[in-house]
């Protein structure tokens, strides 16, 4: 039985992943929200992971409670929690309708449509500053700090080098000379035609 694009929706479970600035968040945010899906960044998932802990946790402003820092203490110190966390994004992804803004789910899950996001350095570092009120300075000591634990992280808890092996992705978007909405509709149409097989 052939499925249509409406019951491909359904089950469609899109990854999309690039480095801190990149812009992931965002388009996932919006292509979730396009097509209506379920939208799940590993920061839910760990909520959801210190929820089952036995933490109480709350909507905004949590991680920077006292519980919330004692749960990220905890968290630097078992990397079981890091696999737990993953593991309950790949039940989520099991139901399907979702978009993941992941760093770990796109070589963790053998299904799904996953999109690499490129963009140097210098782009993310502007981008970076720009969010946080940083000088560019500022942003890439924090992007070269974040990344090479986060690196440092997966390689030890799964083996693969985060940013290098693109082995996974079907699509990879060179993000340095688009914008947002450049991105977002590169990526719609891409899904509507080969995903989805809607006719343009």
């Amino acid at each position: 039985m052939t499925l249509n694009s409406e019951e491909k929706k359904k089950k469609l479970v899109i990854c999309i992943c690039g480095m801190a600035g990149s812009g992931k968040s965002t388009l996932a945010k919006r292509i979730a929200q396009h097509y209506g899906l379920k939208y799940s960044s590993g920061g839910d998932a760990l909520k959801a992971v210190a929820l089952e802990m036995g933490y109480s946790v709350s909507e905004k402003g949590w991680w920077e409670t006292e519980e919330g820092l004692r749960f990220l203490e905890e968290r630097s110190r078992n990397p079981e929690i890091d696999r737990r966390v993953d593991q309950k994004q790949l039940e989520w992804a099991e139901e399907g309708g979702i978009v993941f803004d992941s760093w770990a789910i796109p070589w963790l899950l053998k299904g799904g449509f996953k999109v690499w996001l490129e963009a140097s350095e210098t782009v993310r570092a502007r981008r970076v500053a720009k969010r946080d009120n940083l000088t560019i300075k500022e942003a890439l000591k924090f992007l070269r700090e974040k990344e090479a634990m986060t690196k440092k992280i997966y390689k030890r808890l799964y083996g693969f080098s985060l940013g290098e092996d693109l082995s996974p992705f079907h699509l990879i978007i060179d993000v340095n000379f688009l914008s947002k909405d450049e991105v977002f509709e590169a990526l719609r149409l891409v899904i509507d035609r080969f995903v989805l097989g809607r006719e343009p």
